[in-house]
């Protein structure tokens, strides 16, 4: 079952990120799915019915890669990484990177949704990781790096549960993506970890379309 998006995909993750699944390395799902995806037309698709910038927190395992594949998203005016979900106050990297404190590594979109809907970046979220496998993406273990969307609103969570229902027909019910209520704050990771892979030299231009490599 085909996903029916007029998106535009974020970009290529590839196969140095995770392993394939499916048969396909996650380059190739990615090359699939920006064939499917364009920018922003005027289809019909719904928009949320909100006034000013909204946010969304997700997390995608190793939140370098899926930064720049937001930040490359039209509609989308803002990102930051960091983490969500655990019970440590003001986590740092060496904290999380435990694997105890279940905060997940995360990234915080601020997006325009007159520009962009929330369907755009769900898919966004679903077609840049393995959203099947459990805490883990490829060799990147731990709670740190499970799939999950956070949510404040009650709004925010029934938009994200019935996208992760429409991924899960889709793939078949093998869908892992778990649904979070943020309870405490996001906390921002260090500066180090900020637009790293941007900084290293991968164009996060609006609609860029070259893949991302991971590690700089």
């Amino acid at each position: 079952m085909h996903r029916s998006t007029s998106s535009l995909a974020a970009v290529l993750l590839t196969a140095a990120c995770s392993s394939g699944y499916g048969g396909k390395t996650p380059g190739e799902r990615q090359l699939e799915a920006l064939r499917r995806q364009q920018a922003i037309s005027a289809n019909g698709e719904q928009q949320p019915v909100t006034e000013g910038p909204q946010e969304l927190y997700v997390a995608a395992g190793c939140f370098w890669g899926v930064e720049l594949a937001f930040a490359r998203v039209p509609g989308v005016v803002a990102t930051e990484v960091g983490y969500v979900g655990g019970h440590t106050p003001n986590p740092t990297y060496r904290d999380i990177s435990r694997g105890d404190t279940m905060h997940a590594e995360t990234v915080k979109v601020t997006y325009d949704p007159e520009l962009v809907s929330l369907e755009t970046l769900f898919n966004v979220f679903f077609d840049v990781h393995d959203p099947t496998t459990k805490n883990r993406q490829g060799n990147d273990v731990g709670t740190q790096y499970r799939s999950a969307i956070f949510y404040r609103s009650e709004a925010m969570r029934a938009a994200a549960h019935a996208a992760i229902e429409r991924e899960q027909m889709r793939l078949g019910g093998k869908v892992a993506t778990t649904l979070e209520k943020i309870d405490g704050a996001f906390t921002p990771a260090e500066d180090y970890h900020q637009a790293y892979l941007a900084k290293g030299g991968q164009s996060a231009a609006k609609g860029e379309e070259a893949p991302i490599r991971c590690y700089g």
